[in-house]
This record gives structure tokens, sequence and C-alpha cells, in this order.
């Protein structure tokens, strides 16, 4: 699912709730209403068969009026006199304690929120009547309130799942391009294998063959790398220096004399990590669980990326560091710094999304694939540190050391 369709859905969705959200409360609110005027009309009524039972005589039938007021079991209705003394109630629970000041607090309530109903007694006798809403209409009014919350939660959920979904179909589509890359190199790295053998037979003593090894051997290890992808790798303790150190050197041998590359670690500017002094120690004790072709092509990508930035002229610093200098168990910092043309701070995020990119030719891939080794098969993070444009980038790698460190 590409990100216009998500995109689509999601609004699609949001304006889906909307119209239920407030078609429901219009709906409600029309019958809450509609209810209310009923329950008006019902109490205008019950008032009036209460006035006629009490002028009744004995020679009156009152069954009518004794129906109609007993046929109100749900609204809650007081009865006072003009000094607005209670003289009764229905459909309202007893007290349990001070059932006077109860009817005294329930009255000024009332008072202060309805007209009463007038019930004329005589010329000089005047009662009212006031009354609650009913439990049954009180709760209908609570409904789109309800509603509202249940279809967040629903459309919630619609959000978590639709992420996964789009997370698993990125994840298969990551598995099958890695798994498809590495199967296509096996073909041809087998068969310059072959042809190397056969050269070495023909010429011995070509002073080039050592390099085509190299070659065919970093393209055994590139498609190895793409065979891991989609599979959690065996992470094995490594001195970390080294494994920089291979990738920068990898790096320096395959670009312009015109790239100048330094390792530093705590700002002691090194050439070789069996040269390096730390605040840590020997830095070749420094040490984290790594996949280190993964962990290597990160660094190249990088490096990579760099060299694109810088248009083929400038400087790569790669320095490691722990985060006081001192104790076990630290995060080590590899910060590479580049002096290309920078990245505006509203793409920080965005250059790690798939398909991302800045140049004319390129997939966009090769951060977004880097993030994803360090983040989820080291358990480490990988940011944009810091970034001015027209100055340069720095990109921060941050593992947990070994434990044993």
């Amino acid at each position: 699912m590409n990100r216009l369709n998500s995109n689509i859905l999601s609004i699609g969705i949001t304006l889906l709730l909307v119209i239920v959200v407030v078609v429901s409360s219009l709906t409600t609110s029309n019958i809450v209403n509609t209810l209310q005027e009923e329950e008006q009309k019902k109490i205008e009524l019950w008032a009036e068969a209460t006035r006629q039972f009490i002028l009744a005589d004995e020679n009156d039938n009152i069954d009518l009026l004794l129906q109609v007021m007993e046929g109100n079991t749900t609204i809650p209705v007081y009865m006072v006199d003009t000094n607005y003394n209670i003289l009764l109630s229905r459909n309202v629970p007893a007290p349990k304690h001070n059932a006077e000041r109860f009817y005294i607090n329930k009255i000024n309530e009332l008072r202060a929120t309805q007209h009463p109903i007038e019930v004329r007694i005589s010329d000089n006798v005047m009662q009212y009547i006031y009354y609650e809403t009913s439990s049954t209409l009180r709760w209908l009014s609570y409904f789109p309130y309800i509603q509202l919350v249940v279809m967040l939660a629903l459309a919630g959920l619609a959000a978590i799942a639709l992420l996964m979904v789009q997370r698993s179909e990125k994840n298969s589509l990551w598995v099958g391009l890695s798994k498809e890359t590495a199967h296509q190199l096996g073909t041809p790295i087998s068969s310059l294998n072959a042809w190397n053998e056969l050269l070495k037979a023909t010429y011995p003593n070509d002073p080039l063959l050592p390099q085509m090894d190299e070659d065919i051997r970093r393209l055994q290890m590139i498609a190895e790398r793409f065979s891991k992808i989609g599979s959690q790798p065996k992470l094995e303790e490594y001195e970390v220096l080294p494994v920089v150190q291979s990738a920068m050197d990898y790096m320096r041998a395959r670009t312009s004399s015109k790239i100048e590359y330094r390792l530093e670690v705590k700002g002691e500017r090194l050439r070789a990590p069996q040269n390096a002094t730390s605040v840590f120690g020997d830095p070749a004790e420094a040490r984290a669980m790594l996949c280190a072709p993964l962990f290597e092509w990160v660094i190249e990508n990088i490096c990579k990326n760099a060299i694109d930035s810088m248009e083929g002229k400038g400087s790569i610093t790669i320095e490691v560091k722990t985060e006081n200098g001192k104790g076990k168990n630290e995060n080590l910092y590899i910060d590479i710094t580049d002096t290309g043309k920078g990245i505006d701070r509203r793409n920080f995020k965005r250059i790690f999304q798939p398909g991302y990119t800045s140049k004319k030719r390129g997939w966009g891939l090769g951060l977004s694939l880097g993030k994803r080794i360090i983040e989820d098969y080291h358990r480490g993070k990988l940011f944009v540190k810091q970034s001015q444009l027209g100055v340069g980038t720095t990109f921060r790698i941050v593992l947990e050391q070994a434990k044993d460190c």
C-alpha cells in the first residue's frame, strides 16, 4: 500500500467518523428534545390529575385520576406549597439521612433551572410541581458522547491495524528485495570466482589478481549482507574501532584523494585503532554486540551519501566515544561528520523514509535500510545529530557497549 493510498484511506476513515458522530448527535438530540416535550406534557397531565384528585369529593369517580397519577413510574416529581415546603414526591429515592435538608436543596436546585407547573387548588391556595428528567432520558442524552468515545477507540484501533499492515507490507518488500538481490548476485559471483581461478592458473604472477580476489570477496560480503535482511542476524561481540576502521579503509581506497578521512576517539585524531589512546583505555577494548557485515554497510552507506553531498571534495570525520568516558555498559556514540551541503531541519526524519532521495539517481533506500539495521537488529539508534546548510552534517549511531567491557 503506497503512501497516497494510505493518506486517502486515513482521510476517508476520518470523514466517515465525523459523519457518523454528527448524524448520531443530531438524531439523538432530536429524540431527546421530543422525549423532553413528551415528559413535559406527561407531568402537566399528572399535575391536573393531582389537582382534581385533591378537589374530588366522595361522589366523584377517581379511578381515572388514580390511573393517571400512578402511571408515572419514571419521572421524579416534587410538589411544594407557596413557601416551597415539600408536600409530596414521587419516583424519588428516600434519603437515608436528613430528609428535610435533602428536599430543601433539591427544590432550590430545581427552582434555579426551571419554571414550576402551577396547581391552583382554590383562589387562596396555590401549589407548585417541579420535576427531573427521567433516568432513561438522561442516559440517552449521554449517548452521543459514549458513541464518540467508542468511535475514537475504533478509529484508533483501525489506525493501529493500518500501520501494522503498512509495516508488514514494507517489511515484506524489504525482505523480498533483499533476498532476490542476494540470489541474483550469487550466480555472477560464482562465475567470477571460476574465471579468477582460471586467470591465476594462466597468469600466476599478475599483480592485479590479489585486487580481484579482494573485490570478489567484497561482492560475497555484499550478497551476505542482503541475505541477512528479513531474518534476525546473529550478533557477536566485536571491537568497534577495527570494524569502523575497516569500513573507512574500504571507502578511502575507492574514493578520490580529495576526500580526507579521519578517525577520532574522544577528540584525539587517529589513523588506525592500534595507534589510538583514549580516556576509556585501549580503544580496541570498546566492544559492542554487532553483525559486522551489516554494521560496516551502514558506515559505508553514510560515507557514500557524504561523498555525494560534498561532490567529491571535503572531509569525513568519524568520532567514537562513550557517554561520560568512564564506567561499564555505557552507550557508544559513533558520530560521522561531513563537510557537505547539509540537510534542512525539516528533512531530518524524511531522509530515513524509503524512497526519499535528493539525488537524481538512486532509490532512496540506503538510509532507511541503515536505520532499520541499527535500530531493529542492533537495538541502537541512528539519527541526524546536527546539520547546517552549506556547512555539513553529523549522523549519530548509538550502541550499547558489550556487558564485559
